[in-house]
């Protein structure tokens, strides 16, 4: 049985599932960020039944939604974590996340950082490079305990997607050069207080086509074979995330398809596979409201000044990137080329230019589509904007999962010291 799309209409109104997105917005306002989590639960499940039969861990990568709502909802299918930070990490064990179900990535990890995950008794550090290691292993040395380690290698194979996102080229700064992968794993063989369990290796975001992710765990495969030749027990292969998601007219694989061409390229290896999806878990899940202010025109524009901006969702002024874009009521025929815009003084704010939009007025809903993905957690308060409220809705039921921030919020922490500001 083929489950409905999270969001469809109902007598011409949009919902979440069963819940009238109009509804949202007239109680907890607008912007406001909504999530569905049946949709939440089956884009996992679809990915981990796509794995089944392969010893592996699905790490949901929380940099692409850090809600603890959205969190447990996958950690209660059995997720693990990938953590970026302090901060994700306390996030994630606040959620109830294990430790031991989480790897800790990112290029720049600060001493206090290595610590917390030391003590938390994580699965594995991802390593960016031979200096980190070392830091590793003497934050571990000082705790008297061993780290778990991976090394990302930096395969040099072009994901086909935005620059901002491509993240295994040798000009990226991520991960440590191919080349040099044999002679980091026998440095780390010297350390006492680190030990290499695995390897690591994520390319890039929102890639479309399954070629880069074959292309690049080819290498993969043969550095693991090269490395336990050389003594070392590489037990963990970390294939990254970066599978795409449709926005406009995008084609990504599906779970399917990934999961073939991940399997295959490490197939006889026998090591547990960790995945680390993000966007394709929650994008789709989610919509960003938000209510038309004003109509404006110009000799050469014609705008739809709306109350979301670039602060709520930065995604189409960060990387020029299309979100659908609809009326949350019963749209209208007649089609407008607009630009909606946002109230923030910066010609970047906009949610999309030159799109073809039914005619609205002041008051109506805008429902701007797959920002269930870095949207509410790449936010920001520029011109002194509190964040939106944050919604999950399952079946006919909704909650605020992250209340609207107040303008007390906006000070919370500031200090005016009277005798350097007179």
């Amino acid at each position: 049985m083929t489950t409905p799309p999270p969001f469809q209409r109902h007598d011409g109104w949009l919902h979440a599932e069963g819940v009238p997105l109009a509804r949202i917005a007239e109680e907890v306002g607008t912007p406001v960020y909504v999530y569905c989590a049946t949709a939440l639960a089956e884009r996992y499940d679809a990915l981990d039944a796509a794995f089944a039969g392969v010893p592996h861990l699905i790490a949901y990568s929380i940099k692409s939604n850090p809600n603890l709502a959205v969190v447990r909802t996958l950690l209660n299918r059995g997720a693990g974590v990938d953590v970026t930070s302090k901060g994700e990490l306390f996030r994630a064990l606040h959620a109830g996340g294990a430790a031991s179900r989480m790897v800790y990535s990112g290029v720049g990890k600060r001493d206090d950082e290595i610590e917390a995950a030391l003590e938390a008794g994580i699965k594995m550090f991802n390593v960016e490079s031979r200096a980190e290691l070392r830091r590793i292993d003497a934050v571990a040395a000082r705790l008297g305990v061993v780290a778990p380690i991976a090394f990302r290698v930096n395969p040099d194979i072009d994901p086909q997607t935005h620059p901002y996102i491509s993240t295994g080229l040798r000009t990226s700064k991520f991960g440590i050069p191919f080349g040099e992968a044999v002679a980091a794993y026998a440095e780390a063989k010297t350390l006492e207080h680190v030990r290499a369990i695995g390897i690591d290796c994520h390319i890039g975001s929102q890639l479309t086509n399954v070629q880069p992710f074959g292309d690049a765990l080819a290498r993969v495969a043969e550095l693991v074979r090269d490395l336990r030749d050389a003594g070392h027990a590489i037990e963990v292969i970390d294939v990254g995330g970066g599978l795409g998601v449709v926005y406009e007219d995008e084609v990504p694989p599906t779970m399917q398809e990934y999961a073939a061409v991940v399997s295959d390229a490490v197939a006889g290896l026998d090591c547990e596979l960790v995945l680390e999806p993000g966007r394709s878990i929650s994008a789709n899940a989610g919509v960003f409201l938000t209510r038309v202010l004003y109509e404006k025109r110009n000799e050469d524009k014609h705008f739809i000044v709306v109350d979301g901006a670039m602060t709520d969702l930065i995604r189409p002024a960060l990387y020029q990137v299309y979100q659908a874009i609809e009326p949350v009521g019963p749209p209208r025929q007649t089609l407008h080329v607009v630009d909606v815009v946002g109230p923030v003084c910066e010609s970047g704010d906009f949610l999309a230019k030159e799109r073809q939009l039914p005619a609205v007025e002041r008051g109506e809903l805008l429902a701007v589509r797959s920002a269930g993905a870095y949207g509410f957690t790449m936010a920001s308060n520029y011109n002194g904007r509190p964040r939106s409220a944050e919604v999950l809705v399952r079946g006919d039921r909704f909650e605020v999962v992250k209340r609207r921030e107040t303008l007390e919020d906006l000070i919370r922490g500031e200090t005016i010291p009277e005798e350097l500001t007179r």
